[in-house]
């Protein structure tokens, strides 16, 4: 378990159940990455989108870096949930180049911070094999200890934080300070980050795919081409590449060529370029979060109700923890492979640009992403882009 976790208090076996882990030893990579560190967000008002987090979300408060301790570009949240961290930074300073990453992109994650054993050895490797450097490994210092990093670019503007802070027991990193705030809501509605899924350019996902082989080396988890993801009008083509033990997962998607302009046509279009397009956030009880979510104002991408009528879904997920009847009330899907089943729902997007948005998933064995959900998850994305105007 990392520092990162021990800290969000889930031990191993909450952590295989949530995510499902395989055995894997890290210490046997040339590019050793064993955790999420943070998810970094750029948003137009970090002090609102705290707010929502931790009343809507129920995640805790926990640092904070702003002009009322020296930082006077930005002001910068440091939220928890379980294991998942959220770092949203909104800038202050009418010259701070993060208010130029949201013109461009709107609310979204412009760092997907990862927890490494060796920043120094990441980056050797990274650079040897064609990796852009954007920060070069250094160390960050105050009165609770030394935190090292260093910084690779990935898709578009987005990039990966490399961070070592087995010498360091402040709130977050040099420059924080520590603020708490409990969640507004009482539970926490999800305890771990499941899959960051990355949308690229037509023709560029299997770059992006070999970048995270050569460079860091994830291996494929997944795959789903041609009609696995696909309508009478749109289509995708995704790879899923991860780590060793399977805790970090990236699907990577590119738009298909189809009739009308897909879901990723619609991202990049309103991202301007790649970018993060979800986050799959594990829950425990995927039922009580999407009651508590539902009730504070989320919208959820609504499922017909012949999704749950259909006798080849009824013969395939065979016994499920609650009633079928129960996940139809919320509009949760259920899927079922080799080794277990699976409970996911998806928001609609969490900004006025319809970017980004957050999948609830609650694993049972499943190691899968849902494939037997594709279809009815797409159709509901087309008739969302068809009511904005973007089909």
């Amino acid at each position: 378990m990392t520092i990162d976790q021990s800290r969000g208090h889930l031990d191993d076996e909450v952590q295989r159940q949530l995510l499902g882990l395989v055995e894997h030893d890290p210490s046997t990579d040339q590019f050793p990455v064993v955790g999420w560190d943070a998810i970094v967000w750029i948003v137009g008002n970090a002090t609102q989108a705290a707010s929502y987090y931790r009343t809507v979300y129920g995640m805790e408060l926990e640092a904070y870096s702003g002009p009322e301790t020296g930082n006077r570009d930005h002001r910068a949240f440091v939220l928890r949930s379980g294991g998942v961290r959220f770092v949203l930074c909104g800038g202050v300073d009418s010259g701070s180049p993060l208010l130029d990453h949201h013109r461009r992109h709107g609310d979204g994650v412009s760092d997907i911070s990862l927890e490494v054993i060796d920043v120094d050895r990441c980056v050797a490797h990274a650079r040897r094999h064609g990796a852009t450097i954007l920060e070069e490994p250094h160390d960050l210092t105050d009165e609770h200890g030394t935190v090292r990093i260093a910084s690779i670019a990935t898709y578009g503007d987005t990039r990966h934080t490399l961070v070592d802070r087995s010498d360091y027991a402040g709130p977050y990193l040099p420059g924080y300070v520590s603020r708490t705030m409990p969640s507004g809501t009482g539970p926490q509605v999800f305890q771990a980050l499941d899959h960051v899924v990355g949308n690229v350019e037509l023709g560029r996902m299997d770059e992006w795919v070999d970048f995270y082989h050569r460079v860091m080396g994830f291996t494929d988890l997944a795959e789903f081409v041609g009609s696995d993801i696909a309508t009478e009008y749109s289509a995708l083509m995704s790879k899923v590449v991860s780590n060793g033990d399977h805790r970090i997962k990236i699907p990577l998607n590119e738009p298909a060529r189809g009739r009308k302009r897909s879901q990723i046509d619609e991202f990049l279009d309103f991202y301007c370029g790649p970018g993060s397009q979800h986050l799959a956030l594990a829950t425990s009880d995927i039922l009580t979060a999407v009651d508590r979510l539902t009730a504070a104002g989320v919208e959820f991408l609504p499922t017909p109700a012949s999704y749950y009528e259909d006798p080849e879904l009824r013969a395939r997920i065979g016994e499920v923890r609650v009633p079928i009847a129960d996940l139809q009330r919320r509009g949760v899907l259920v899927d079922r492979d080799e080794d277990g089943y699976l409970l996911q729902i998806f928001t609609k997007p969490i900004g006025d640009r319809p970017t980004v948005f957050f999948e609830l998933i609650e694993r049972h064995g499943s190691l899968g992403f849902g494939k037997g959900n594709f279809q009815a998850l797409f159709l509901a994305i087309e008739r969302e882009q068809a009511r904005r105007g973007n089909l």
